[in-house]
């Protein structure tokens, strides 16, 4: 097994010295920073299984650190020390995800079980998401990528909504996570450890729905050779994922409502019902609004799915995620395919979050696998993402004949246009440039912005 990653931050040489020395001896392959933005620096161009980091420090504190890390990449351990050790201190690095905090002057016994204990967990946590994967699961709530406001809203309501039983109704574009959310809702639940059963309503031939969902008995109609009991009484105990609810023609909604309000259902062909303990969360693409006005869907039927209502937000409303999911996919594809990718290229970081994404999370996913099926080894760059640089050609550019604008000039409408996307918060905009926060403040400055 490949030996872990762990990353070292602090202002004393003497400190990182002594730890780089300990941990290699331990077997582990390490990194060192002097400072916070180094770090990031650092973290920008590599994957690493773990970071541990001082608190205080000059640039930026340890905890700040911890929060940039976290937007990164969510799945990296980061333990916290310090030689001015404080209960509230040590709460709110637990509370902002750090997996333990220690005192200095260290005992590096007590590091070398704590790094032990982390890299074990880490290790099962993998396997598990690699279980899931062969199994066709989807992932838990904790796995849902993004500290975006818009996806911890998301979270929030997750978190919520999940132990109860009521019907949830799921709103978001193509791609943008919708079984994800589906699943999630039902770990969490106490139905967790029952059968979750998506179903794609558009996927299903309408004259085949109906014994679809609640069964059919023999002979009920050509080809019933044998009784089905259908997915409703399939999912019993359990959660039904009903996506695309607004292709559903007008005579199986009605059916579905009464489903829901008498929780039986009757096969086709059978003049027996059979109750059914089954929790219904729907999704849609359409706005189901608009549908009851244009008289597609039934009114009662929305107000019966509209318990609670979860919008997901487009992928180019939370592009502050952009980061986190590209890590998330390297790492996951790093395992698939076999490969040490590093990470992505600032360059090409920078078109990601610049893209549109019309096919939200899901495009970004097939783009970072298209990288990696074309040869990607080493890190990601622009040349293997050629689908945004054909988005790039097609954009206005300069007409040729124009005077070619001077490079202080381009560097001003970039910076200026990095702000405007990541509404001024100039840490992303750095970030996506591959510039520092100091170059950002020191630029402005040099404009006249600030």
């Amino acid at each position: 097994m490949e030996a872990a990653k762990i990353l070292v931050v602090d202002d004393e040489k003497p400190i990182l010295m002594l730890l780089k020395e300990a941990l290699g001896q331990w077997g582990y392959q390490v990194t060192t920073a002097a400072s916070a933005t180094e770090a990031l620096e650092t973290l920008r161009s590599g994957l690493f299984d773990a970071l541990i980091t001082d608190v205080r420090m000059p640039d930026m504190s340890g905890l700040d650190l911890l929060r940039e890390v976290r937007k990164q990449d969510e799945s990296i351990e980061v333990v916290m020390m310090t030689g001015y050790p404080t209960i509230a201190s040590a709460v709110q690095a637990l509370k902002e995800g750090a997996y333990d905090y220690l005192s200095k002057p260290l005992l590096l016994d007590e590091l070398r079980h704590l790094m032990s204990r982390m890299m074990e967990r880490r290790f099962l946590r993998t396997e598990v998401d690699q279980l899931r994967s062969r199994l066709g699961e989807e992932l838990a709530v904790n796995d849902l990528i993004g500290s975006s406001m818009a996806m911890q809203r998301v979270k929030d309501i997750i978190g919520k909504v999940a132990p109860t039983d009521s019907p949830v109704l799921i709103e978001g574009e193509s791609g943008t996570g919708k079984e994800l959310v589906a699943a999630a809702i039902h770990r969490l639940s106490p139905r967790g450890k029952r059968a979750f059963i998506p179903v794609n309503c558009s996927a299903i031939p309408q004259d085949l729905l109906e014994s679809e969902f609640f069964g059919h008995v023999r002979g009920a109609f050509s080809g019933a050779v044998a009784d089905a009991i259908g997915l409703f009484r399939g999912a019993d105990e359990g959660t039904i994922f009903l996506d695309e609810i607004a292709e559903l023609s007008p005579a199986l909604q009605v059916k579905l409502l009464r489903v829901l309000q008498e929780m039986q259902v009757r096969p086709v062909g059978s003049t027996k019902a059979y109750p059914v303990d089954v929790r219904v969360i729907a999704a849609t693409n359409r706005d189901l609004e608009r549908a009851m006005i244009d008289g597609t869907f039934r009114q009662d039927l929305f107000y019966r799915l509209n318990v609670v209502r979860i919008p997901l937000p487009p992928l180019r409303d939370r592009r502050d995620d952009v980061q986190a999911l590209v890590t998330h996919f390297v790492r996951r594809f790093n395992r698939r395919f076999h490969r040490d990718v590093r990470g992505i290229a600032p360059d090409a970081l920078a078109a990601l979050q610049a893209y549109g994404f019309p096919g939200n999370v899901r495009e970004l996913e097939n783009l970072i696998e298209r990288a990696y099926a074309m040869g990607a080894k080493e890190q990601i760059t622009l040349a293997d993402l050629p689908a945004l640089s054909s988005a790039a050609a097609a954009t206005p550019t300069l007409v040729a004949s124009q005077t070619v604008p001077p490079l202080a000039d381009v560097e001003r409408e970039l910076i200026l246009k990095a702000l405007a996307v990541f509404k001024d918060d100039k840490e992303a905009a750095a970030r996506a440039l591959g510039i520092s926060r100091r170059t950002i403040y020191r630029r402005l400055k040099e404009y006249g912005v600030l």
